[in-house]
């Protein structure tokens, strides 16, 4: 299946939203981020390089994080990202999006009542 220009917005907002929930436990190096993601998601979810700096860079570009330089847990540099105040409220608007779209595609896989078929 080709990615059209939608897929990709709706792949990289869900991206984006993920992200947000992550660095809002507190400040978390890219590498710390996409193994929370997988960690929680009991490895359903594995995000790629290619997708998450990407990811954290629109992120920073638009405001929502903002980063800086320190020492990783392994005494390495590594750059930190944390939510900035208008990231906090993205991360409200977009979660209570999710949950009620999430809501609703349950409903329709579990209902049982039939469609009128015309």
């Amino acid at each position: 299946m080709a990615a059209n220009t939608e897929t990709v917005e709706l792949l990289q907002g869900t991206l984006d939203v993920l992200v947000l929930k992550a660095v809002s436990w507190g400040p978390a190096h890219g590498y710390g981020v996409a193994r929370w993601l997988q960690d929680v998601t009991d490895d359903a979810l594995r995000i790629e390089e290619g997708s998450l700096y990407p990811a954290l860079h629109r992120l920073e570009k638009r405001g929502f994080v903002d980063a800086s330089w320190g020492l990783s847990e392994h005494n390495r540099k590594a750059k930190y990202y944390r939510n900035t105040p208008r990231g906090r409220q993205q991360l409200r608007q977009e979660a209570s999006s999710w949950t009620a779209f999430a809501s609703a595609v349950a409903k329709v896989l579990t209902s049982t009542k039939r469609p009128a078929l015309a």
